[in-house]
């Protein structure tokens, strides 16, 4: 069974001086509106997983085909980029907008396509970090989308700190997904591009659910849903976190009543091994979050393979919120379940 925690801080928050989530997608809807690239991703009704959870139904947001870069990520960095150019120039100008820039960031892979990709769009380069965790694929990826990638770190704190070395060096822009002390303004951007994710979701299922999981690294995804959920439901669903047991800082920082820097092994739930969190996103979901739960690189591992078999192929890290559902977390049998397969295979 999963560990739970549940969030004494429901409803009010922890205190913490940084800006809310954004809940409001309106923004990003319109900036997307102008993207020949961007369309829905599936919200899939998965009858068998359902059978498999015990439950009434499970719905699975897809995300493996966003905007052709095979995560939700595509969303986030891209949408900090476009904002930036918008505010630069007219329409018309938007493949020079950005000449001259250079983003710079870490990433576990996903990240920092987003930020190739969107660099790429309007004129500017990409710097992207890489931990020695990172799988070779992922860099080769990025490359092909323009990046000059760097190996530099054991693991995604140590190469978010080479990153920002690096852009204090040269005068680049650091683009995290995360956020620290100081640091609010672009990573706030990027946890709104997430939103049209959960807008989608609001738009085409049928009944909302009555519990909502949802994975977590550093936090910004489940927050951004987290706040969308709520703006659309109401306290109605039940939100659960999910992390990876070598990488729970939600949880702790949750149970701590402040930001915790965790320690553990390296996960093979490698996008949600981050052993911080992000602070805009600890406060959005220790005020909208239920529940945060842990789950074994087993749980994780056995729930890539279950989704394998049911045409929804993906890695530990995007089955993990579906994970502790399967390895047994107890919602009850009228459970209507949301979750995001939030990234292709590996090898996708």
């Amino acid at each position: 069974m999963p560990e739970v925690l549940d969030n004494p801080w429901r409803g009010r928050g922890l205190e913490l001086d940084c800006p809310d989530p954004v809940s409001d997608a309106a923004g990003v809807a319109r900036l997307l509106a102008l993207c020949p690239a961007h369309s829905p991703t599936p919200l899939r009704s998965v009858q068998a997983l359902a059978e498999l959870a015990g439950v009434a139904q499970v719905w699975v947001k897809d995300e493996r085909g966003r905007m052709r870069l095979g995560s939700f990520k595509a969303l986030g960095a891209a949408h900090a980029i476009a904002r930036e150019a918008a505010a630069a120039v007219d329409q018309d100008q938007w493949s020079e907008a950005l000449a001259g820039r250079t983003y710079v960031t870490a990433s576990a892979g996903n990240h920092g396509l987003s930020v190739a990709a969107g660099a790429r769009i309007f004129g500017a380069g990409a710097v992207i970090y890489l931990a020695e965790t990172v799988p070779a694929a992922f860099a080769g990826r990025l490359e092909a989308k323009g990046a000059v990638v760097v190996r530099q770190g054991a693991d995604y704190e140590a190469s978010m700190q080479a990153a920002a070395d690096a852009a204090q060096r040269n005068g680049w822009t650091l683009l995290s997904d995360s956020s620290w002390p100081g640091y609010f303004e672009l990573p706030l951007r990027v946890m709104e591009g997430y939103l049209q994710l959960a807008a989608e979701i609001v738009d085409e299922i049928e009944a909302p659910p009555t519990h909502i999981l949802l994975q977590a690294g550093v936090g910004g995804l489940a927050a951004a849903i987290a706040a969308h959920a709520r703006a659309a439901w109401g306290d109605a669903p039940t939100i659960i976190v999910v992390e990876p047991d070598a990488a729970p800082a939600l949880i702790e920082s949750v149970r701590a009543g402040r930001p915790v820097a965790t320690a553990g092994p390296v996960s093979n739930m490698g996008r949600l091994d981050c052993k911080e969190p992000s602070l805009i996103a600890l406060k959005g979901l220790s005020r909208d979050a239920d529940r945060f739960v842990t789950i074994t690189d087993a749980q994780a591992a056995g729930a890539a393979a279950t989704l394998a078999g049911h045409a929804l192929a993906t890695t530990p890290s995007g089955a993990a919120g579906l994970a502790a559902l399967l390895a047994g977390l107890d919602v009850g049998a009228d459970a209507r379940v949301l979750a995001v397969v939030s990234e292709g295979p590996e090898d996708g």
